[in-house]
């Protein structure tokens, strides 16, 4: 059987080796860290290679994505599908080991890493949904859920501010199934961190209400193994573990330096490292006896039988949780009667044609759909308020870890990051709500849920500039666009509460990639609609006013503006002009239909089209044309009511009708 010591070295000389042959990667993180990994994944994690969707394995989130070889050679040499020719291939064009990991790519990676922080806020949602998701379904005797998320974070993880937002909310909700690893190596890209980094850490996550272990020795297998048992003793808080390790150890002439941080060793480096570690094989070249010290199939086979066998006796106690936990958790499946009971609401709403802010109509979906869908987890950024999150059954999990509401505090960034963590773990359809512009402090978290193509719903109310008196820091113009042309996400903006409606039941059933719901603060008209109108919304894009014949114009309108082009359209028939309004609450949706519906909405031969939206108008030139016309926002907004704002910037049926006549 082969020693600690060399099975982590295989670590070692298959990322200084992968990262030679790609030319390019990080060597150092994973021969660094590699004392740390051999000890916690052959001692500790619960896993099954042969299936690593198991739903209560342990999590492993690699939160320091550069150092990526460290987790595929852990993979391959567990016995995940993730052979050595894909090592071999790092870096390279479709292989299953990209440059940082990505989810989707390969079997056993929870998560897609490498913005740095990113991972450990992913950590933190994925330990929240274990805790509620434990808190819903265990019952005495009967543990179904009980798992470990651990983390390993770097030096400039931890500089994030992500980083603070979410291990705050961890300590305060007390996940004691969270443990992270620091690896404390005083090393980032331009050097020695003492010049940018002089944080006490440990203190910091004692601040932050986390059990802490100090001064472990990263390269020292006991007391690594000491410092995961007190941890995983300790069960009412998350554990910061501080490992001191040496980074790129086994590299003689560069270990312990910045050179061996983003770069290859080089031939002669990685020769002197193989002879350093007794490492007598060739490249890619694992001895069988290594291989047989990290197998993780048998073990992992027999724990996840275990774990069946215990769900057997759980779904006999009590089948009917236990149903819900398969709809739920393992098949990730909606209730059997949500579109009927969705469709009905949407009916309901339309008949009703109440005049009502789209975040009022929201929170008056969610209050329809969280009554019939227990997988429902809501929260905002400090803004329920206003952005009417709540709902008559929300608990917070604060209070009772079996809730279904999180209170994330001004943490917007935090919240998107750990909202990706907890899609990702299973068991939930989540959401998170904020002003829209704050989805900026938040872009690089909801990119990442786009990237991964995973569910999220994002709630982003206080929409344009009819924010109003708060002036232009609040008041969002670039950023719909922003979210428009992000690959895989869905952006919804709604004219009313029907679209509001409709636009809840398509993320809701979106469950492959991330909606974000665009609402207003004002109040907007209820439009008349036909039944075969509101079945249209679902497309994106819809006539919802037409004249006699062809066309002379198209207004092609969302949200708030949507009332604007209608109340347009008897203005220009004074005029002689006949006008369709379109209404296009989600252009990436509309754009997804048959070109044979597309025409039918937008005729090419019409080509005399405005835009309305109080946005910026340069997203609209793809349905307009660079001959259209627009009446939309090319500046910041004001601090002023409202109303006097759109009257400013031109939003009236008046500019409407000039915009439309200069059309010719």
């Amino acid at each position: 059987m082969s020693s600690r010591k060399e099975l982590a070295n295989a670590i070692r000389v298959l990322s200084m080796d992968a990262v030679q042959k790609a030319k390019s990667g990080h060597p150092g993180a994973p021969m660094g860290m590699a004392d740390i990994a051999q000890v916690l994944w052959c001692d500790f994690l619960d896993h099954n290679p042969t299936n690593p969707k198991w739903p209560d394995r342990d999590r492993f989130i690699l939160s320091n994505g550069h150092g990526s070889m460290l987790i595929y050679s852990l993979l391959h040499l567990s016995g995940y599908n993730l052979p050595m020719e894909q090592l071999q291939q790092f870096r390279q064009m479709h292989s299953q080991t990209p440059g940082h990991p990505e989810y989707g790519y390969t079997e056993g990676v929870e998560t897609t890493t490498g913005p740095l922080g990113a991972g450990v806020s992913n950590a933190v949602g994925f330990a929240i949904a274990e805790k509620t998701l434990a808190a819903q379904f265990n019952r005495e005797g009967h543990d179904i859920v009980d798992h470990f998320t651990y983390c390993f974070l770097g030096d400039g993880c931890l500089m994030e501010g992500i980083s603070h937002e979410a291990c705050s909310l961890a300590g305060t909700l007390g996940l004691g199934k969270l443990i992270a690893f620091w690896d404390d190596n005083g090393i980032s890209i331009d050097g020695h961190v003492e010049g940018w980094f002089t944080d006490d850490t440990p203190k910091r996550f004692e601040s932050y209400g986390w059990h802490v272990v100090e001064g472990v020795d990263g390269h020292d297998p006991e007391a690594i193994k000491a410092a995961i048992e007190e941890a995983k003793s300790v069960t009412d808080k998350p554990t910061m573990i501080c490992c001191k390790t040496i980074i790129g150890l086994g590299s003689p002439n560069k270990s312990g330096s910045h050179d061996c941080h983003g770069a290859p060793l080089g031939d002669e480096e990685i020769a002197a490292a193989r002879e350093f570690l007794q490492w007598p094989h060739a490249p890619f070249e694992i001895p069988s006896d290594v291989y047989a010290g990290w197998d993780a199939k048998e073990a992992g086979t027999a724990k996840e039988k275990a774990w069946e066998a215990k769900f057997e006796a759980y779904k006999a106690a009590y089948p009917e949780l236990a149903a819900e936990f398969e709809r739920r958790v393992i098949k990730g499946d909606l209730p059997a009667d949500f579109a009927e009971k969705a469709q009905a609401f949407i009916a309901e709403t339309q008949a009703k044609g109440e005049k009502v802010a789209s975040r009022k109509a929201s929170q008056s979906t969610i209050e329809a759909f969280g009554a019939i869908l227990p997988e429902l987890l809501g929260g905002s950024a400090d803004l329920a308020g206003s952005n009417l999150t709540l709902w008559s059954g929300s608990k917070g999990i604060q209070d009772d870890a079996a809730g279904n509401y999180i209170h994330y505090g001004v943490r917007e960034f935090g919240m998107s990051g750990i909202m990706n963590g907890i899609s990702l773990h299973g068991g939930f359809i989540n959401y998170g709500a904020t002003f829209m512009m704050f989805m900026e402090y938040a872009r690089n978290a909801v990119r990442m849920s786009a990237l991964m193509g995973i569910q999220n719903i994002f709630v982003y109310t206080h929409d344009s500039i009819g924010q109003g008196e708060d002036g232009p820091t609040h008041q969002p113009i670039e950023q719909v666009a922003n979210l428009r042309m992000t690959p895989n996400m869905s952006t919804w903006r709604p004219g009313d509460a029907t679209e509001s409606a409709v636009a809840w039941k398509v993320a809701v059933e979106r469950q492959k990639a991330p909606t974000a719901l665009v609402f207003s603060r004002q109040g907007l008209a209820a439009q008349t609609r036909t039944a075969e109108q509101v079945a249209n919304i679902e497309k994106g894009g819809y006539v919802l006013v037409d004249t006699d014949g062809t066309p002379d114009v198209i207004l092609i309108a969302t949200g708030s503006e949507v009332e604007l082009a209608v109340n347009s359209v008897k203005a220009l028939a004074d005029e002689g002009i006949k006008a369709r309004v379109v209404s296009m609450p989600s252009t990436d949706t509309f754009d997804a239909q048959t070109a044979e519906y597309k025409e039918s909405v937008l005729p090419a031969a019409v080509t005399k089209r405005v835009a309305i939206e109080a946005a910026h108008a340069d997203y609209w030139y793809k349905y307009v044309g660079f001959n259209g016309g627009f009446v939309c926002m090319t500046t910041f907004g004001e601090s002023a009511p409202g109303g006097e704002l759109f009257k400013h910037f031109g939003f009236t049926v008046e500019n409407v009708v000039a915009t439309v006549k200069k059309l010719g």
